[in-house]
């Protein structure tokens, strides 16, 4: 019953949030200044065409009619229709979330299997030539940008080896319906290889901080005295108290990757949300804008839901606390 509880809580904060965001999205681009039917017929177009394009766009209704009109079909699936082109929004973003998406599941599957052995390593072997070389790997990572690493990777892995290439993506299934996996990885390797450098560099610095406090706790201090090796006690009593922390950042890395891919398509000229959100910035398409920040808004969100309730998974403690 708590658990329910506790995930009901969750849920209704989610929404919530997730309302008062749609309302902020809206507010902050229409407030923009300059108009688009203008932007889209011309600085010297005549008055009545202006105002006839502004109400064939529906732009010449309140704001708040507008706002309804947009959030309902953003609930059911319909984004809206460009301006400049007349095509779905749902239909322009749909082939492109998932070229966004891979990038991202790979990174946040990818960068704790990195960080998560190097932070132990380097609170383990803290004083030993490992754990200051795992230390000073991240410090190099973390000063490094996305896109800088995406640059250095492929001026040596595709100009300089010619191993992957430089840029462009492939379907994972082509219109006549075959599989080409081989191409695929080798399109991807490198822009999440970009993200995984930066994001497993911050969480590694905070795997090692967290694993330094468990070792000093008096639970991993009398698994040592019955006679546990360190890397025993520390896999069986320590993971489990230093998980929450960590859950903590890689949370936080997931929403702020989801940034940094867009970042990232631009580098290695991925057809991605972050091609289709800089285009309709330049054509003033607002209502793509909306459309694709308010799936960004979405996924940043779900994640924190999701890290919220792996926090009820991983310490039974917080339902009683949340049931109080």
């Amino acid at each position: 019953m708590n658990l329910a509880r506790t995930v009901a809580a969750r849920v209704l904060v989610f929404v919530a949030s997730l309302l008062g965001a749609s309302i902020a999205i809206f507010v902050i681009i229409n407030a923009l200044p300059g108009d688009v039917a203008t932007a889209i017929l011309g600085m010297g177009a005549d008055p009545a065409s202006i105002a006839e394009l502004r109400a064939r766009l529906g732009l010449d209704q309140p704001g708040w009619l507008r706002y309804f009109s947009w959030i309902g079909g953003m609930a059911t699936g319909n984004m809206g229709h460009s301006y400049l082109t007349g095509e779905s929004v749902s239909a322009l973003v749909a082939p492109r979330i998932g070229v966004t998406a891979w990038l991202v599941v790979f990174s946040m599957v990818l960068a704790p299997v990195v960080a998560l052995p190097l932070g132990m390593v380097a609170a383990m072997k803290r004083r030993n030539w490992q754990g200051i070389a795992a230390s000073t790997v991240s410090q190099v990572g973390l000063s490094i940008p996305a896109f800088y690493a995406g640059i250095l990777l492929v001026v040596l892995f595709a100009v300089t080896l010619r191993w992957l290439p430089a840029n462009g993506y492939v379907e994972l299934v082509d219109s006549s319906g075959r599989w080409r996996v081989g191409s695929w990885i080798q399109h991807l390797v490198l822009p999440v290889a970009s993200l995984v450098i930066v994001q497993a560099s911050v969480l590694t610095r905070y795997v090692r901080s967290a694993f330094v406090e468990v070792l000093s706790e008096d639970y991993f201090r009398t698994a040592r005295a019955v006679g546990w090796t360190r890397w025993r006690a520390l896999w069986r009593h320590g993971v489990r108290n230093a998980a929450i922390s960590v859950v903590t950042v890689i949370g936080l890395q997931l929403a702020t990757m989801l940034v940094g891919a867009i970042v990232v398509e631009q580098v290695f000229h991925l057809p991605g949300l972050g091609s289709a959100l800089l285009s309709a910035v330049a054509n003033r398409d607002l209502i793509v804008v909306q459309g694709i920040v308010m799936l960004l808004v979405f996924a940043v969100l779900v994640i924190n839901l999701l890290t919220d309730l792996s926090y009820v998974v991983i310490d039974p403690r917080l339902r009683s606390r949340d049931a109080r």
